[in-house]
C-alpha cells in the first residue's frame, strides 16, 4: 500500500499528465522537447514536520518541484501558456481529491538556455508546496 506522500505525488503527476505537455516523473531531460512542452515532476523535500501529540500527527509542507521546458521560436508565449495551464490544473482542485490539505505553486524563475544547432530552450523550476498530515513520518 503506498504511503500518503507517494499517493499525493502520484495524484499531482496525474493532474499534470492531463495537460497537453508531456509529463514525466523523476526522469532525466530527454534529448528532444515535445512541441507542447515538457514537465518533469521531482519528488522534492518533505522538510521538518510540525508534530501534534493527541492524536499523534506529522504536518508537512512538502516542497516538490516541476521542471517546465519549452523550445522553439515562440518559446516565450509557449512558456507562458504552459505555466498558466499548470496553475489552472492546481487551482482546479487544491486538495488533489482530498488527499492533502492544500497545494500551492510558487512563481517560476525562467531562464533561456542556448542549445547548439537548434532552437533555444526556455525552462524554469516551479516549486509546489504540498500541505498534508500523516500518522507516521515514514508515511
Amino acid at each position: 500500500m503506498p504511503t500518503p506522500r507517494e499517493t499525493i505525488l502520484t495524484a499531482l503527476h496525474a493532474r499534470l499528465s492531463a495537460l497537453p505537455a508531456t509529463a514525466l516523473r523523476g526522469d532525466v531531460l530527454p534529448e528532444r522537447v515535445p512541441a507542447a512542452g515538457l514537465l518533469i515532476l521531482r519528488d522534492g523535500e518533505p522538510g521538518e514536520p510540525q508534530v501534534t501529540l493527541s492524536p499523534l500527527r506529522y504536518h508537512y509542507q512538502h516542497r516538490a518541484e516541476i521542471e517546465a521546458v519549452v523550445q522553439g521560436a515562440t518559446r516565450d508565449a509557449a512558456f507562458d501558456t504552459l505555466c498558466g495551464s499548470i496553475g489552472a490544473a492546481i487551482a482546479g482542485d487544491r486538495t488533489l481529491g482530498g488527499l492533502c490539505d492544500w497545494v500551492e505553486a510558487e512563481a517560476p524563475r525562467p531562464v533561456d538556455l542556448a542549445v547548439e544547432g537548434t532552437a533555444s530552450l526556455k525552462a524554469a523550476v516551479i516549486p509546489v508546496v504540498l500541505h498534508y498530515s500523516t500518522a507516521d513520518p515514514l508515511g
